[in-house]
């Protein structure tokens, strides 16, 4: 027996090796940031690339929002060896994936720098093979007010109607001795005082969640080797920048650079500047080293996808990696990782010549949560069992109620909390998108939009995903079923009202809600019936039903009432073929989204593991005769064409387009995809091939666990993905065979439902 228990600790062992993921190395330098490559954790993220013989970073940190709503960096930093071999000497530049940190090799000195997971600090670790000393420069763009030009709108929430004169105001800078200080402070108006103003909020002003108001960010860099010597003006990639510079004291062999961080709304800045205080008091550099890499270990080890070889599977599992490492940056951010650009954008002329503004700048948005966009990031979680990042857009959606719940009361007297799309991280419409020519008597309630006016149903994604984490994980979510609830309230209460406002009856000749006008995305407007939200609203209240039950909340016939209200997923004959239309009618199509395939992901209700095979057969027609899934099928950006292509078993085009999903993007780190429809990095677009990679290896229903349900045969892949009932699957599929399959807990094996055409070895 001890034998036996040997062996098998030694084979989880180099299990737990073969698990890690592969460091990513570049052999010579870049040429600017465009040319970077991600390094963070916690909720920092940094690109860094060398240039002419400098390491340069720059800062971002979640929630570091300004007046208007632009998600700031918080500063770029310059790196100086000197006595060193010039790059091209010995350089190396490596993502060490396993321990989350990145290392550079510049001649003689080794740099490495890292994201503490646990608290806002970055460090900075130098190491030479003999005594030398650097200089270190902390450059800043916000030294002075910047107008925000023509263009330049798109990265806050003014958007195309940015007020005139709007300034991004100054940050304010203290540098002296062996430290620099560095914040910026919101001044008393925001946009959010315009936006409660535009949309005739005021009443209710003093009620409203206001994450932006007296905000103030930034934080402190110092090194106990620096002293600070002077500043100097420069320009980098078109933008004008100030630089605090310091320069060692004395040569050493190690030295180390810090930089704390700290987010707090308070009219104080002596306390703000005691929070960052606190900060620095908390940092153990040897303790948060072995915290941090435990973290990134165990991080690697909970959920992996690897595949040999050079060819497309090769580079999906490696780009799927790189991508989720990313994503893991953002871990415990108070804000969602951001669909356009996460933590990692960079100075846009790498993305766009047309776009020469600063570092700041991002298409879409800071503080906009584009809600169609966001959920791409976050659906692939539950299968890779980071079930710990997902609170950051929960949450953020439970701030954003009690303003939601205003909207409905205010505007139309019911309940129920609406959430609309392009919608502010306060909970009310992007003020650009709401309409700043609205006519006379329209409805306040409504975005004055072709693209979004009755589009609200992309919420339910977020309860849907709140509820599996209850299903997968068994976690604690009894703080968001009220969203969930309220979310669902909302349709039921404003499509009965709308109905009464246009005749007797407030449900039609079958006692179903008519939902009203509606739209299928942002696509199918005018809609009646559509089929993304009417599966949206059957699958979170059946899922809420289940998940209330199991919680042991019996009180569910409010629930089941409304799951009786609502009406069946409409169906189309196209050329002969029994399809899901894309809504009962509609009267203009306005986007390129495909809704009529909705049911099949994210709803999961006509998949190829459904026990009703009719529905199989209706989506299938539906993905190859609908012309519109024809005429809009991509793999750009947000497109789920390879999604839905492995939820329906479709093997060949799940690896086509799952393959160009996750080749290589256009920078010069493989996971910098875009801009496609948003901007670069594109983390929806990885999102998207995320979601379709897993689908293609694993899916449920029921109890039942489908593994390879998509997947060529003639690709080798090992995996450890996640399942529902606290379940993870571990498979080993090599040269057309299974020579490994473990599950926990052991139980679970019996579900397992492997393809017609393979059997395990055993």
């Amino acid at each position: 027996m001890k034998r036996i228990i040997t062996l098998f600790c030694f084979l989880s062992a180099v299990l737990c090796i073969l698990a890690q993921p592969a460091d990513y190395v570049w052999t010579t330098p870049g040429r600017d940031a465009s040319e970077s490559m991600p390094c963070g954790g916690g909720d920092i993220g940094m690109n860094v690339w060398v240039e002419d013989g400098e390491l340069l970073f720059y800062i971002s940190r979640s929630g570091a929002f300004d007046e208007h709503n632009t998600l700031l960096k918080q500063g770029r930093v310059r790196v100086r060896v000197d006595d060193a071999s010039l790059p091209g000497e010995g350089f190396r530049q490596t993502l060490r994936l396993r321990d989350g940190y990145n290392e550079v090799r510049l001649g003689g000195v080794t740099l490495c720098l890292w994201a503490d997971v646990f608290r806002p600090v970055i460090h900075l670790e130098l190491e030479g093979e003999r005594a030398f000393t650097c200089s270190v420069a902390y450059e800043n763009w916000r030294h002075a007010d910047r107008a925000l030009r023509k263009g330049e709108g798109q990265q806050c929430s003014y958007k195309w109607a940015v007020p005139k004169n709007a300034v991004t105001t100054r940050d304010s800078v203290f540098a002296g001795g062996n430290s620099v200080t560095f914040f910026h402070r919101n001044p008393a108006r925001t946009v959010f005082d315009y936006v409660v103003e535009q949309q005739g909020m005021s009443g209710v002003k003093s009620r409203l969640m206001n994450p932006i108001g007296n905000l103030v960010s930034g934080g402190m860099l110092w090194g106990d080797n620096l002293t600070f010597t002077d500043t100097a003006e420069g320009e980098y990639a078109g933008t004008d920048y100030r630089a605090w510079r310091f320069r060692s004291v004395k040569p050493e062999r190690r030295h180390e650079v810090l930089i704390a961080l700290h987010i707090e709304q308070t009219t104080d800045v002596a306390g703000w500047q005691e929070g960052l205080r606190q900060t620095v008091a908390s940092i153990r550099t040897d303790r948060d080293r072995k915290a941090t890499r435990a973290w990134w270990n165990a991080y690697w080890q909970r959920s992996f996808i690897e595949s040999d070889g050079e060819g497309a599977s090769g580079t999906m599992a490696r780009n799927y990696t790189l991508f989720r490492y990313m994503l893991g940056c953002n871990a415990y951010g108070a804000w969602p990782t951001k669909f356009n650009g996460g933590l990692f954008t960079f100075d846009p002329v790498g993305v766009d010549k047309a776009q020469a503004f600063t570092p700041d700048y991002r298409k879409w948005g800071g503080g906009t949560m584009t809600a169609q966009n966001q959920r791409l990031v976050y659906w692939g979680m539950l299968k890779s069992g980071d079930f710990d990042m997902m609170p950051a857009q929960f949450d953020t959606y439970l701030r954003m109620l009690p303003n939601a719940e205003l909207r409905s009361l205010l505007y139309w007297g019911h309940a129920g909390g609406c959430f609309c799309e392009q919608i502010e991280n306060f909970g009310l419409p992007n003020p650009a998108e709401y309409g700043t020519k609205r006519p006379a008597g329209f409805d306040p309630g409504l975005e004055y939009n072709a693209w979004l006016e009755y589009e609200w149903d992309t919420v339910l994604e977020f309860c849907q995903m709140i509820l599996e984490t209850y299903r997968y994980a068994g976690a604690d979510i009894g703080k968001y079923i009220p969203l969930v609830e309220s979310s669902l309230t909302f349709f039921d209460e404003h499509y009965r009202y709308l109905a009464s406002k246009r005749g007797r009856n407030a449900l039609d000749g079958e006692g179903k809600l008519i939902l009203f006008p509606g739209s299928g995305c942002e696509t199918y407007k005018m809609a009646n019936n559509a089929a993304s939200t009417v599966a949206a609203l059957q699958t979170v209240t059946r899922t809420l039903i289940e998940v209330k039950e199991a919680r042991g909340d019996t009180a569910t016939s409010v629930w089941r009432e409304l799951l009786n209200r609502i009406p069946s997923v409409p169906h189309r004959i196209v050329d002969g073929h029994e399809t899901i239309a894309p809504a009962k009618t509609w009267e203009r199509i306005n986007n390129v989204e495909t809704p009529q395939l909705y049911p099949v992901f994210p709803w999961r209700m006509y998949t190829l593991t459904s026990p009703d095979k009719h529905r199989l057969e209706v989506a299938r027609n539906t993905y190859l005769h609908d012309p519109d899934a024809l005429r809009f099928r991509t793999h750009t950006g947000w497109k789920q064409d390879n999604i839905w292509a492995a939820c329906l078993g479709l093997t060949d085009e799940a690896a086509r387009l799952t393959g160009e999903k996750l080749a290589d993007g256009p920078h010069r780190f493989p996971a910098f995809w875009g801009p496609g429809y948003d901007w670069t990095p594109d983390h929806n677009w990885g999102g998207s091939g995320m979601i379709g990679l897993q689908e293609m290896l694993l899916q449920t229903e029921g109890d039942k666990i489908h593994i390879l349900p998509a997947w060529p045969r003639e690709w080798n892949v090992r995996f450890r993905l996640h399942a529902p009932g606290n379940t993870t699957v571990d498979v080993d599929y090599e040269d057309g065979r299974l020579r490994r399959l473990q599950v926990s807990p052991a139980a679970r094996e019996a579900d397992i439902v492997m393809p017609d055409w393979m059997q395990p070895t055993r």
